[in-house]
């Protein structure tokens, strides 16, 4: 199974359909907040969310489902990216929340050949993240320094580094 694109394998328009989705779930949202030390009610305190917000229950935190997404991406995105180099931008269009299941899919917007090194393009890219009803939740734009073959050729092919089993 392939991991990752070389640049000449992008093509400016295709779709990647991530595969599965993730469904969120409290303890993902919860570990994810206290991991990053983001501790806002709104994700935190069932209690508060239902008394003063107007989802009335907790909302998964954004950088979560942006984390969840680009995780989603590297295999058909960035499995074999030499750098990720920059966000250009990001957008929660919609809340989510616990139990829903997110699915993403990324556009090829753009290619273009690295002007310093025959061996490298860079691929400008849009993520896609939504719920299982289709409702987008988040999108984001990036631009990702990818190979080409020739650079995968001589670092060891579609594995590099990988050991052969001894003895």
């Amino acid at each position: 199974m392939q991991f990752g694109r070389y640049f000449e394998e992008f093509e400016v328009g295709a779709v990647y359909k991530h595969w599965p989705g993730k469904t969120v779930t409290e303890y993902d949202d919860h570990l994810f907040c206290l991991l990053t030390m983001n501790h806002h009610p709104l994700h935190m305190d069932a209690h508060y969310a239902e008394e003063t917000t107007e989802f009335k229950r907790n909302v998964v935190v954004g950088n979560y489902i942006y984390s969840l997404l680009l995780g989603m991406s590297v295999p058909d995105v960035s499995g074999k990216a030499i750098a990720n180099l920059e966000v250009e931008s990001l957008k929660h269009t919609k809340p989510t929340f616990h139990g829903d299941t997110i699915y993403g899919e990324t556009e090829v917007l753009d290619k273009t050949e690295s002007k310093s090194k025959d061996d490298r393009g860079v691929v400008y890219v849009e993520t896609r993240g939504y719920k299982q009803d289709g409702t987008v939740v988040c999108t984001f734009r990036r631009k990702v320094m990818v190979p080409k073959r020739s650079y995968g050729d001589t670092r060891g092919g579609e594995q590099p580094g990988r050991p052969e089993p001894r003895g």
